[in-house]
Formats: C-alpha cells, sequence, structure tokens
C-alpha cells in the first residue's frame, strides 16, 4: 500500500521545525563544496545555495527506500514513523548516500563560484549559516512552519550582515526574493541568480570564453566527444521561467559560450514539468513524468541541459538510451572558466 501522504508532509514540516530542513544532512556535507576555493567568510555580498543541490543525493536515497517500502507493512506505520521522527531522526537510516554521489552535486555551487571568480565578482559565502529555505514544504501547503523558518533565515542574514544574495536554483531564487517578502514585510534583502548575474558580466565585458574551452566528462561519469560545446537542448525549470522570469539568460549564456541551441517542445514559459517535486509523495507519479518530458528533450538534442537539482535527478533518471543530462553550470565552466 502507499504511504500515508498527510504522515509523510508530517514527516518534513517537523524535520524543517525541529531540525531546520525537511531532509537533515550532517553540516560537514552541506559544505564540503567550498573545500579548496578560499571564500572568504560573510559580507555584503555572498553566494546561497539553499543546500538544495546538496540534498539531492539525500533525496534520492530517500525515494529509492520509498519504492522498496511502499508494498510491505512498514508502508501502512508511518503514522509511528511521524512519532519517532520526533524523537529521532529517521532520515539518517533512510538515505545514505556515496561519497562520490555527494561530489558530483557539490560541483555545481563550486562551478558556479569559479564562474563568478572569472567573472571578478566580490562575494563570500556562508559556510554552516547556508539554510535551507524551506521550499518544499512551502509548495505542500506548511505554511505556519514555513514562515517560522523564514524568521530563523533572516536572522542569520542579518547577524552576517547580508545585503545581496547570489542564487543558484530556482527553488530557493523563489522563496528568497519572492515568498519570503510576503511572509515577512520587513524582508529587504537583494536576490538574484547567478544566471542573471554573468548574463550582466558578460554583456558588460567582464567574462569572455576561455581559450582553453572544450569538452570535459559530464559530472555523471559519461563520455564527452572532444570539441565545442555544440547542440544543446534547454530545459526550463518551471519555477524560473513562470515564476522568476528567468528565461532569455541562460539562452544568451549558452549563446556566447559557443553552443547551438535546439529548443524542444514546450521551452520557455511554456515549459513541461519535470515531474518534481512531488517525487517524495508520489515517486511512480514523477518518474512517468520525467519519462515523457526527457524524451521531448531528447528528440531536441541528446546533449540536455538543466538549471534545477530537481530538474536534473528526475530527468537524468529518465533519460533514454543515448541522452545525457547535465548542469549548466557545467557547459558554463566548460566555456568560461576552463
Amino acid at each position: 500500500m502507499p504511504f500515508a501522504t498527510q504522515d509523510v508532509i508530517g514527516i518534513l514540516t517537523d524535520n524543517l521545525r525541529l531540525r531546520g530542513s525537511v531532509l537533515p544532512i550532517p553540516r560537514r556535507h552541506a559544505v564540503s563544496w567550498t573545500r579548496g576555493l578560499d571564500l572568504r567568510r560573510g559580507g555584503d555580498t555572498v553566494l546561497y545555495t539553499g543546500l538544495m543541490y546538496q540534498l539531492i543525493p539525500y533525496i534520492e536515497g530517500l525515494v529509492e527506500t520509498e519504492k522498496r517500502l511502499v508494498d510491505s507493512r512498514l508502508a501502512s506505520m508511518t503514522a509511528l514513523g511521524r512519532r519517532v521522527n520526533r524523537l529521532l531522526n529517521i532520515s539518517r537510516f533512510m538515505a545514505r548516500p556515496s561519497a562520490q554521489l555527494r561530489a558530483a552535486y557539490d560541483q555545481v555551487p563550486a562551478d558556479v563560484a569559479r564562474l563568478l571568480k572569472r567573472a571578478g565578482v566580490d562575494f563570500g559565502c556562508l559556510y554552516e549559516d547556508d539554510l535551507y529555505t524551506g521550499a518544499l514544504t512551502y509548495d505542500l501547503g506548511s505554511d505556519d512552519a514555513v514562515v517560522e523558518h523564514a524568521g530563523r533565515v533572516q536572522a542569520v542574514l542579518r547577524k552576517n550582515g547580508v545585503k545581496k544574495l547570489i542564487t543558484i536554483d530556482p527553488h530557493t531564487t523563489n522563496m528568497l526574493r519572492s515568498v519570503f517578502p510576503k511572509l515577512l514585510p520587513d524582508f529587504d534583502i537583494e536576490v538574484k541568480t547567478y544566471i542573471e548575474v554573468l548574463d550582466e558580466a558578460v554583456s558588460a565585458g567582464r567574462l569572455t570564453p576561455a581559450e582553453s574551452a572544450g569538452a570535459a566528462a559530464p559530472s555523471d561519469g559519461t563520455k564527452s566527444v572532444p570539441g565545442p560545446l555544440g547542440e544543446l537542448a534547454l530545459h526550463d525549470p518551471c519555477v524560473f521561467a513562470r515564476y522568476e522570469g528567468i528565461v532569455e539568460e541562460p539562452r544568451r549564456l549558452l549563446t556566447a559560450a559557443g553552443a547551438t541551441l535546439a529548443e524542444p517542445e514546450k521551452s520557455g514559459r511554456m515549459t513541461w514539468c519535470c515531474g518534481g517535486p512531488v517525487e517524495s509523495l508520489y515517486p511512480e507519479k514523477a518518474h512517468a513524468n520525467a519519462v515523457k518530458r526527457a524524451a521531448q528533450l531528447a528528440e531536441a538534442s541528446p546533449q540536455i541541459v538543466t538549471m534545477c537539482p530537481l530538474c536534473l535527478v528526475n530527468l537524468r533518471g529518465a533519460a533514454p538510451s543515448g541522452a545525457t543530462f547535465d548542469d549548466l553550470s557545467h557547459y558554463l565552466k566548460r566555456a568560461f572558466a576552463s
């Protein structure tokens, strides 16, 4: 039998209230992407991950565990599981991703930091004060918990003297730029995505393709043919395209990087959903939707670019034969920061 949806939502909400994230992860794993980057702590402008890419390996593990347990007796015990979880974080037993998988997703914020440095952007990061924003619980309607958590995030940003945030993913961007100001009337921090910041840098001539730009192996370990970026199909995340109006910026960046864009069916503001973020509640339905979207993208080009960690993991898991999915930052680093 399927898991009781209300209990699953309850566990995620309890985790946000009690542990600061829907799926708490060890702090050393949350900040491991910063190793070797020599980023200053804090400052007026900081690169803010919201932990989204760092969470994906754990979400993958949780979804796989749910698939294994859905037809077992344990699926009927979610109410008990919620009571236990209030005392003991049960997610640590359900999702234990490998160091290799964690490193693959850590590569995204690390690459973004290198790109910002190459563009001459002055920024720091918050390390352990880089908090999850509550995006999934907001999507699931746990409003009271999100308001409470938003206040905690705001307090941490104020403590660190932050005036401007550079975000990486659409969900963190939307929460900080569009949702928090509605929940917190005095939330006045400027929020821009790294995509917008780099687009401005390219337009101003501060960022140009590196002479050594060429092919590099995608972060999922598949092989890449040497040469320029070639033809790419771009998947627009729903939250970027529909809520935040970020459509042309990634296209301009990829074009400046030397890519040829092949527009898939349903692109831009009319994009098709990847199946997330309901994979933690309805993994089979989410996968079915991802299969449809992955096929649409692969028809345009076998090399597909994503800009969202949820899109990346859902579509990569539904990839048809011969299609590869990788994050926008991977291609931009190849072109601008090699």
